[in-house]
Order: structure tokens, then sequence, then C-alpha cells
């Protein structure tokens, strides 16, 4: 009997890492992630699934404010350009989230990960 909970325990949280995961996968795995969250909850999942909504709503954000800026000749190219660590810095932050995901850890990104927590709690 142990043993048979210690078995259920594991795979509940294989679940909870693999929506983490997954959340991580574009926009559709992130709501396939949401739906999976539903019917098995998981800390370690919803955890990651504000996480990584968060990036895809700034990635998303980025993008349509630099896709503006390229039909501004000249000057809309040249800040265009220099955006372009903010793009990367974005990409970074998918890796490392991801990777956080993957080790099954609940580590925030830097320097807005606790406050994306706080503001995506409605999230559950």
């Amino acid at each position: 009997m142990q043993n048979e909970n210690n078995t259920n325990t594991g795979m509940q949280q294989m679940d909870g890492k693999s929506i983490a995961i997954i959340s991580y996968l574009t926009i559709v795995g992130w709501v396939i992630a949401l739906v999976m969250n539903s019917n098995n909850k998981s800390q370690l999942a919803i955890y990651h699934i504000r996480q990584s909504l968060f990036i895809m709503l700034v990635g998303i954000a980025f993008y349509i404010a630099q896709t503006m800026l390229l039909f501004i000749p000249y000057l809309g190219w040249l800040v265009s350009l220099l955006l372009f660590p903010v793009g990367l810095a974005l990409f970074v932050l998918w890796i490392m989230g991801l990777i956080s995901a993957i080790n099954g850890e609940e580590k925030p990104i830097p320097i807005v990960g606790e406050k994306v927590q706080q503001l995506l709690s409605s999230i559950k």
C-alpha cells in the first residue's frame, strides 16, 4: 500500500514537470498545458505556466512594436536595430525558464520573476 502511494506521487510529479515543459512550447503548447493542469493541479506546472505566459506576452508586444517601427524610414529602422538586444534577452529568459522546467525547479526568471507570480496569481 505504501509503495503504491509513492508511485502515485512520482507520477503526479512527472505530470507537473511535463506540463511545465509543454507550457514553454508556443502559445498552443501553453493552452494545452493550461488545460492539462486543470485536470491534475500541480504547483510546479502553475508556476511555469505563469512564467511562460509573461515571456510570451512581452515577446508578442515587442514583436508588434518592432514591426511598427519598420514602417518609419531610417529612424525606425535604426531604433529597430537598437532594440535587437531586447529580443535576445527575451530569448535568454525563455531558455532559462525552459531549463528550470526541465529540471523541475520553481526558479524565477531574473528581475521580474517574483512580480510575475504575483501579477498572474489568478491563474491556478
